[in-house]
């Protein structure tokens, strides 16, 4: 499989704080990867700094073998907060259409293909018949495919997002884990997530992290990586399964 992206002990502090510290990771065309980690561990850092936003202190990113800011257009994004007006008259259509924006020269109009594009990302992510609705009467799940769509409108080979399901219910989330087993048949998919069983469940392979990364290239976790992210007793995740481990359990062993 084709590396797509590639860190190599990269560290990353703002001011004086370490926030990620000799990071390795290598993601490969359609790896389907789950990033867990507690809040404040550095996991959206880690992906502005693959999107190029942020430049680490010390260490090498490649995006596609260059640099990400200049990858950046093959990179879909989807945030974890997508701030909007709820009651502004914007469509799914047009919403869908700006993410095309990130192509294009500044005033600039849309043409045949921008429109096709969105097109095609709103059919992917099941949306199309939606596309004249005002994005503020959306449900947050419907929301949440028109921001995957948006991402999906400059045909990326990448697509990050940042905890896509922490505002819906557990019946859509599950449809928003679906979509995106699909959507990674076709491109590399890196989730930012908290529901570590539940994402164990449709990922391919779970990355640790808290300041420093554990990566084993799979989803089996050693118990040992999760207690020195989290600190605390963790589920464990081994071959889509979560069993809790329990500090008093590895005593009686």
């Amino acid at each position: 499989m084709k590396e797509v992206v590639s860190l190599k002990n990269v560290s990353f502090r703002y001011d004086d704080v370490l926030v990620l510290e000799n990071v390795n990771l290598s993601i490969k065309d359609k790896d389907f990867i789950g990033l867990i980690g507690p809040n404040g561990g550095g996991k959206t850092t880690l992906l502005n700094v693959i999107l190029g936003f942020l430049k680490p202190c010390r260490g090498e990113v490649k995006v596609l073998g260059m640099p990400p800011r200049e990858t950046r257009s093959k990179i879909g994004y989807v945030a974890q907060k997508m701030p909007f007006e709820r009651y502004f008259p914007i469509s799914v259509w047009d919403v869908v259409l700006m993410g095309c924006l990130s192509t294009k020269k500044i005033f600039s109009y849309y043409d045949k293909e921008d429109k096709k594009s969105a097109e095609e990302a709103l059919k992917r992510v099941g949306m199309l018949d939606s596309a004249a609705k005002q994005i503020g009467r959306l449900s947050e799940g419907q929301r949440q495919r028109v921001f995957i769509a948006r991402a999906l409108t400059v045909k990326p080979e990448i697509l990050l997002l940042d905890e896509p399901t922490s505002s819906i219910d557990l019946c859509v989330e599950q449809s928003i884990y679906e979509l995106l087993s699909e959507l990674k048949k076709t491109l590399a998919v890196v989730l930012v997530s908290h529901d570590i069983g539940v994402i164990s469940k449709y990922v391919d392979k779970i990355a640790c992290l808290n300041r420093r990364l554990y990566y084993h290239d799979s989803k089996q976790i050693e118990v040992g990586d999760l207690q020195a992210v989290y600190q605390c007793p963790v589920d464990m995740i081994a071959h889509g399964f979560p069993h809790r481990v329990m500090e008093e359990h590895k005593r009686d062993d």
